[in-house]
Protein backbone atom coordinates (compact mmCIF):
# COMPACT_ATOMS: atom_id res chain seq x y z
CA UNK A 1 0.00 0.00 0.00
CA UNK A 2 1.05 3.65 -0.99
CA UNK A 3 0.91 5.87 1.86
CA UNK A 4 1.06 10.20 0.96
CA UNK A 5 1.30 12.17 3.68
CA UNK A 6 1.27 16.09 3.02
CA UNK A 7 2.63 18.48 5.52
CA UNK A 8 3.65 22.11 5.76
CA UNK A 9 3.47 23.46 9.11
CA UNK A 10 5.37 23.03 12.48
CA UNK A 11 2.39 21.35 14.43
CA UNK A 12 2.32 18.69 11.18
CA UNK A 13 6.01 18.36 11.61
CA UNK A 14 5.31 16.72 15.03
CA UNK A 15 2.40 14.70 13.95
CA UNK A 16 4.52 13.71 10.82
CA UNK A 17 7.38 12.12 13.37
CA UNK A 18 5.51 9.18 15.07
CA UNK A 19 3.49 8.17 12.09
CA UNK A 20 6.48 7.91 10.10
CA UNK A 21 8.25 5.39 12.50
CA UNK A 22 4.86 3.27 12.86
CA UNK A 23 4.53 3.19 9.06
CA UNK A 24 8.39 2.55 8.47
CA UNK A 25 8.49 -1.03 6.53
CA UNK A 26 4.80 -1.77 6.80
CA UNK A 27 3.81 0.72 3.36
CA UNK A 28 5.40 2.76 1.06
CA UNK A 29 5.27 6.10 3.04
CA UNK A 30 5.81 9.14 0.87
CA UNK A 31 6.05 12.89 2.38
CA UNK A 32 5.20 16.21 0.36
CA UNK A 33 6.19 19.40 2.27
CA UNK A 34 3.81 21.97 0.91
CA UNK A 35 6.25 24.68 2.15
CA UNK A 36 3.90 26.67 4.56
CA UNK A 37 6.31 27.03 6.60
CA UNK A 38 9.51 28.14 5.32
CA UNK A 39 11.91 29.47 8.10
CA UNK A 40 14.44 26.97 9.12
CA UNK A 41 13.70 26.91 12.96
CA UNK A 42 9.79 26.04 11.52
CA UNK A 43 10.75 23.50 9.46
CA UNK A 44 13.80 21.69 8.26
CA UNK A 45 15.10 21.67 11.72
CA UNK A 46 12.06 19.95 12.65
CA UNK A 47 12.88 17.36 10.43
CA UNK A 48 16.17 17.12 11.93
CA UNK A 49 14.98 17.29 15.57
CA UNK A 50 12.66 14.88 15.11
CA UNK A 51 14.47 11.80 13.15
CA UNK A 52 11.55 12.49 10.25
CA UNK A 53 12.56 11.14 6.77
CA UNK A 54 13.93 13.83 4.65
CA UNK A 55 10.33 14.58 2.09
CA UNK A 56 10.02 12.77 -1.55
CA UNK A 57 8.59 16.44 -2.36
CA UNK A 58 8.99 20.22 -1.21
CA UNK A 59 6.86 22.55 -2.84
CA UNK A 60 8.24 25.59 -1.38
CA UNK A 61 5.14 27.73 -1.11
CA UNK A 62 5.97 30.09 1.58
CA UNK A 63 3.96 32.43 2.54
CA UNK A 64 1.26 34.93 1.43
CA UNK A 65 -2.98 35.19 1.15
CA UNK A 66 -5.09 32.39 1.76
CA UNK A 67 -6.07 31.95 -1.95
CA UNK A 68 -2.81 32.17 -3.44
CA UNK A 69 -0.95 30.39 -1.05
CA UNK A 70 -4.33 27.61 -0.70
CA UNK A 71 -3.88 27.63 -5.21
CA UNK A 72 -0.47 27.02 -5.36
CA UNK A 73 -0.30 23.90 -3.39
CA UNK A 74 -3.58 22.63 -5.07
CA UNK A 75 -2.06 23.16 -8.33
CA UNK A 76 1.52 21.63 -7.18
CA UNK A 77 -0.08 18.77 -5.05
CA UNK A 78 -2.13 17.28 -7.91
CA UNK A 79 0.93 16.68 -10.09
CA UNK A 80 2.42 14.88 -7.15
CA UNK A 81 -0.71 12.70 -6.71
CA UNK A 82 -1.10 12.17 -10.28
CA UNK A 83 2.63 10.87 -10.45
CA UNK A 84 2.83 8.68 -7.29
CA UNK A 85 -1.34 7.13 -7.34
CA UNK A 86 -1.14 6.46 -3.42
CA UNK A 87 -3.91 4.49 -1.68
CA UNK A 88 -4.33 7.34 0.61
CA UNK A 89 -3.44 10.59 1.21
CA UNK A 90 -3.16 11.52 5.19
CA UNK A 91 -3.82 14.75 5.88
CA UNK A 92 -2.63 16.13 9.63
CA UNK A 93 -5.04 18.66 10.44
CA UNK A 94 -6.52 22.44 10.07
CA UNK A 95 -3.85 24.03 7.58
CA UNK A 96 -4.12 25.66 4.13
CA UNK A 97 -2.10 22.20 3.16
CA UNK A 98 -4.49 19.91 4.86
CA UNK A 99 -7.29 21.39 2.73
CA UNK A 100 -5.41 21.90 -0.46
CA UNK A 101 -4.33 18.12 -0.14
CA UNK A 102 -7.74 17.07 0.48
CA UNK A 103 -9.62 18.76 -2.45
CA UNK A 104 -6.54 17.55 -5.06
CA UNK A 105 -6.91 14.10 -4.08
CA UNK A 106 -11.03 13.77 -4.04
CA UNK A 107 -10.89 15.54 -7.25
CA UNK A 108 -8.37 12.70 -8.57
CA UNK A 109 -11.00 9.82 -6.56
CA UNK A 110 -7.98 9.07 -4.21
CA UNK A 111 -9.46 8.10 -0.71
CA UNK A 112 -8.14 10.87 1.75
CA UNK A 113 -8.15 10.51 5.50
CA UNK A 114 -8.03 13.12 7.97
CA UNK A 115 -5.96 12.94 11.27
CA UNK A 116 -7.26 15.35 14.19
CA UNK A 117 -10.46 15.02 12.67
CA UNK A 118 -13.45 16.49 14.17
CA UNK A 119 -12.04 19.34 16.29
CA UNK A 120 -14.05 22.30 16.54
CA UNK A 121 -13.40 26.22 18.09
CA UNK A 122 -17.11 26.90 16.55
CA UNK A 123 -15.55 30.22 15.46
CA UNK A 124 -15.71 30.74 12.16
CA UNK A 125 -13.14 34.11 12.12
CA UNK A 126 -10.37 31.16 12.09
CA UNK A 127 -9.73 30.09 8.71
CA UNK A 128 -8.32 27.23 10.50
CA UNK A 129 -12.06 26.00 11.02
CA UNK A 130 -12.78 26.15 7.95
CA UNK A 131 -10.13 24.08 6.55
CA UNK A 132 -10.80 21.46 9.49
CA UNK A 133 -14.51 21.31 8.88
CA UNK A 134 -14.42 21.48 4.85
CA UNK A 135 -11.80 18.27 5.04
CA UNK A 136 -13.53 16.26 7.18
CA UNK A 137 -16.81 16.88 5.25
CA UNK A 138 -14.70 15.69 1.33
CA UNK A 139 -12.28 12.71 3.56
CA UNK A 140 -13.12 9.52 3.42
CA UNK A 141 -11.68 7.95 6.68
CA UNK A 142 -11.73 10.48 9.75
CA UNK A 143 -9.39 9.93 12.43
CA UNK A 144 -10.44 11.34 15.74
CA UNK A 145 -8.09 12.04 18.46
CA UNK A 146 -10.24 12.58 21.23
CA UNK A 147 -14.36 11.26 22.37
CA UNK A 148 -15.18 15.39 21.98
CA UNK A 149 -13.98 15.82 18.14
CA UNK A 150 -15.97 12.10 17.54
CA UNK A 151 -19.22 13.70 19.32
CA UNK A 152 -18.94 16.42 17.03
CA UNK A 153 -18.91 13.95 13.80
CA UNK A 154 -21.77 12.27 14.94
CA UNK A 155 -23.48 15.76 15.05
CA UNK A 156 -22.76 16.17 11.50
CA UNK A 157 -23.61 12.83 9.87
CA UNK A 158 -20.25 11.41 9.85
CA UNK A 159 -20.18 8.57 12.45
CA UNK A 160 -19.39 6.12 9.89
CA UNK A 161 -16.24 7.48 8.47
CA UNK A 162 -15.09 8.14 12.03
CA UNK A 163 -12.29 5.82 14.25
CA UNK A 164 -11.02 7.33 17.23
CA UNK A 165 -7.41 6.77 17.19
CA UNK A 166 -6.09 8.83 20.47
CA UNK A 167 -3.94 11.78 19.59
CA UNK A 168 -0.50 11.40 17.96
CA UNK A 169 1.22 14.25 19.61
CA UNK A 170 0.91 12.64 23.11
CA UNK A 171 2.77 9.78 21.15
CA UNK A 172 5.74 12.47 20.26
CA UNK A 173 5.55 14.28 23.51
CA UNK A 174 6.07 11.93 25.52
CA UNK A 175 8.96 10.08 23.48
CA UNK A 176 10.87 14.09 23.50
CA UNK A 177 9.86 14.56 27.20
CA UNK A 178 11.80 11.41 28.26
CA UNK A 179 14.53 12.22 25.72
CA UNK A 180 14.84 16.14 26.78
CA UNK A 181 14.80 15.16 30.88
CA UNK A 182 17.93 16.61 32.44
CA UNK A 183 19.00 18.65 29.48
CA UNK A 184 20.25 22.63 29.72
CA UNK A 185 17.13 25.13 28.89
CA UNK A 186 17.94 26.59 25.31
CA UNK A 187 16.29 30.04 25.93
CA UNK A 188 17.29 33.63 24.69
CA UNK A 189 16.65 34.75 28.42
CA UNK A 190 18.77 33.56 31.45
CA UNK A 191 16.00 31.77 33.86
CA UNK A 192 15.75 29.21 36.19
CA UNK A 193 13.31 26.60 36.29
CA UNK A 194 9.92 27.42 37.50
CA UNK A 195 11.12 31.18 37.20
CA UNK A 196 9.67 31.95 33.66
CA UNK A 197 6.78 32.05 31.36
CA UNK A 198 6.46 30.75 27.43
CA UNK A 199 4.60 32.59 24.95
CA UNK A 200 3.68 32.61 21.60
CA UNK A 201 1.38 34.69 19.87
CA UNK A 202 0.48 34.03 16.38
CA UNK A 203 -3.21 34.01 15.27
CA UNK A 204 -4.62 36.89 13.26
CA UNK A 205 -7.11 37.88 15.81
CA UNK A 206 -4.68 38.64 18.28
CA UNK A 207 -1.52 39.65 15.93
CA UNK A 208 -3.07 41.80 12.82
CA UNK A 209 -5.55 44.74 15.07
CA UNK A 210 -2.30 47.20 16.70
CA UNK A 211 -4.48 47.93 20.09
CA UNK A 212 -5.54 44.11 20.69
CA UNK A 213 -1.94 42.76 20.01
CA UNK A 214 -0.46 46.19 21.97
CA UNK A 215 -2.99 45.33 24.79
CA UNK A 216 -1.40 41.59 24.73
CA UNK A 217 1.66 42.80 25.67
CA UNK A 218 1.13 45.36 27.96
CA UNK A 219 -0.23 42.76 29.91
CA UNK A 220 2.42 40.03 30.00
CA UNK A 221 4.50 43.31 30.69
CA UNK A 222 3.16 43.01 33.76
CA UNK A 223 3.78 39.75 34.68
CA UNK A 224 6.24 39.22 37.68
CA UNK A 225 8.23 36.89 36.37
CA UNK A 226 10.18 36.66 32.89
CA UNK A 227 7.91 35.86 30.00
CA UNK A 228 9.94 34.11 26.94
CA UNK A 229 8.19 35.29 23.81
CA UNK A 230 8.84 32.71 21.13
CA UNK A 231 8.68 35.49 18.30
CA UNK A 232 7.27 33.48 14.98
CA UNK A 233 8.75 36.18 11.86
CA UNK A 234 4.93 36.71 11.10
CA UNK A 235 4.80 38.03 14.56
CA UNK A 236 8.33 40.68 14.67
CA UNK A 237 7.05 41.66 11.14
CA UNK A 238 3.57 43.04 11.76
CA UNK A 239 5.37 44.28 15.19
CA UNK A 240 7.45 46.33 13.60
CA UNK A 241 4.75 47.29 11.02
CA UNK A 242 2.25 48.69 13.88
CA UNK A 243 5.42 50.22 15.80
CA UNK A 244 4.88 48.13 18.35
CA UNK A 245 8.23 46.97 20.90
CA UNK A 246 7.88 43.19 21.56
CA UNK A 247 10.81 43.46 24.30
CA UNK A 248 9.11 45.42 27.42
CA UNK A 249 8.85 44.86 30.99
CA UNK A 250 8.54 41.16 31.35
CA UNK A 251 8.69 40.37 27.84
CA UNK A 252 11.89 38.66 26.49
CA UNK A 253 11.95 38.15 22.82
CA UNK A 254 13.84 34.40 21.60
CA UNK A 255 13.54 32.92 17.92
CA UNK A 256 11.20 29.71 17.55
CA UNK A 257 12.93 27.12 18.90
CA UNK A 258 13.43 23.47 17.56
CA UNK A 259 10.60 21.17 19.28
CA UNK A 260 12.81 19.11 21.52
CA UNK A 261 14.21 22.79 23.20
CA UNK A 262 10.51 23.69 23.16
CA UNK A 263 9.14 20.31 24.91
CA UNK A 264 12.39 21.09 27.44
CA UNK A 265 11.28 24.61 27.95
CA UNK A 266 7.67 23.73 28.37
CA UNK A 267 8.23 21.35 31.06
CA UNK A 268 10.21 23.31 33.08
CA UNK A 269 8.40 26.86 33.05
CA UNK A 270 5.93 28.69 35.23
CA UNK A 271 2.95 28.42 32.81
CA UNK A 272 2.42 28.87 28.89
CA UNK A 273 0.64 31.62 27.55
CA UNK A 274 -0.15 31.29 23.88
CA UNK A 275 -3.08 31.40 21.03
CA UNK A 276 -1.56 27.96 19.67
CA UNK A 277 -3.98 25.45 19.77
CA UNK A 278 -1.00 22.58 20.12
CA UNK A 279 0.89 24.63 23.05
CA UNK A 280 -1.97 24.31 24.92
CA UNK A 281 -2.76 20.42 24.45
CA UNK A 282 1.00 19.81 25.40
CA UNK A 283 1.27 22.32 28.51
CA UNK A 284 -1.80 19.74 29.49
CA UNK A 285 0.26 16.70 29.17
CA UNK A 286 3.29 18.06 30.54
CA UNK A 287 1.07 19.28 33.73
CA UNK A 288 1.85 22.97 33.47
CA UNK A 289 -0.61 25.63 33.38
CA UNK A 290 -1.87 27.35 30.45
CA UNK A 291 -3.41 30.87 29.30
CA UNK A 292 -4.84 30.81 26.07
CA UNK A 293 -5.35 34.19 24.77
CA UNK A 294 -8.43 33.17 22.46
CA UNK A 295 -12.66 33.42 23.36
CA UNK A 296 -12.70 29.28 22.61
CA UNK A 297 -10.69 26.54 22.33
CA UNK A 298 -10.83 22.76 20.47
CA UNK A 299 -8.71 21.19 23.18
CA UNK A 300 -12.08 21.62 25.67
CA UNK A 301 -10.80 18.64 28.02
CA UNK A 302 -7.43 21.18 29.10
CA UNK A 303 -10.22 23.63 30.62
CA UNK A 304 -13.02 21.17 32.11
CA UNK A 305 -9.97 19.62 34.03
CA UNK A 306 -8.80 23.05 35.27
CA UNK A 307 -5.66 23.69 33.49
CA UNK A 308 -5.95 25.73 31.10
CA UNK A 309 -7.97 29.18 31.41
CA UNK A 310 -9.28 31.68 27.92
CA UNK A 311 -8.64 34.93 28.05
CA UNK A 312 -11.39 36.87 25.62
CA UNK A 313 -10.19 40.76 25.90
CA UNK A 314 -9.72 41.25 29.74
CA UNK A 315 -5.68 41.99 28.81
CA UNK A 316 -4.95 43.66 31.59
CA UNK A 317 -5.77 41.01 34.28
CA UNK A 318 -3.32 38.89 32.38
CA UNK A 319 -0.68 39.09 35.63
CA UNK A 320 -3.45 37.88 37.55
CA UNK A 321 -4.61 34.99 35.71
CA UNK A 322 -1.07 34.02 34.45
CA UNK A 323 0.10 34.17 38.08
CA UNK A 324 -2.85 31.77 39.45
CA UNK A 325 -2.42 28.92 42.04
CA UNK A 326 -1.48 25.11 40.06
CA UNK A 327 -5.03 23.06 39.82
CA UNK A 328 -5.33 20.33 41.43
CA UNK A 329 -3.43 17.50 39.68
CA UNK A 330 -5.09 14.80 37.74
CA UNK A 331 -4.46 11.66 36.27
CA UNK A 332 -6.71 12.29 33.33
CA UNK A 333 -5.41 10.80 29.45
CA UNK A 334 -8.46 12.27 27.14
CA UNK A 335 -5.66 11.95 24.47
CA UNK A 336 -4.25 8.92 25.11
CA UNK A 337 -1.36 7.40 26.56
CA UNK A 338 0.86 7.19 23.66
CA UNK A 339 -0.12 5.06 20.65
CA UNK A 340 -2.07 6.43 18.73
CA UNK A 341 -0.09 6.59 15.78
CA UNK A 342 0.30 2.40 15.63
CA UNK A 343 -3.62 3.12 15.88
CA UNK A 344 -3.57 5.01 12.83
CA UNK A 345 -1.44 2.97 10.41
CA UNK A 346 -3.54 -0.72 12.00
CA UNK A 347 -6.51 1.68 10.46
CA UNK A 348 -5.13 2.73 7.07
CA UNK A 349 -3.75 -0.34 6.36
CA UNK A 350 -7.28 -2.24 7.15
CA UNK A 351 -8.87 -0.53 4.82
CA UNK A 352 -7.72 -2.08 1.52
CA UNK A 353 -7.52 0.12 -1.88
CA UNK A 354 -10.87 -0.84 -3.61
Amino acid sequence: MRILSVVGARPQFVKLAPIARAMAGRADHLIAHTGQHYDHNMSDAFFADLGIPHPDFNLGVGSGKHGAQTGAMLTGLEEIIEDTRPDWVLVYGDTNSTLAAAVAAVKLHVRVAHLEAGLRSFNRRMPEEHNRVLTDHAADLLLAPTQVAMDHLATEGLAERSVLVGDVMTDVLFKTRDEVAGTPLALAAAVEPGGYYVATIHRPDNTDDPDRLRAILDGLAKVAKPVVLLAHPRLRALADKHGIELAAGSVVVSDPVGYPQLVNAVAHAAGVITDSGGLQKEAFLLRVPCTTLRPETEWVETVDLGWNVLVTDDFPALPGIVERPRPAATDAAPYGTGTAAEAVVETLLSRLPR
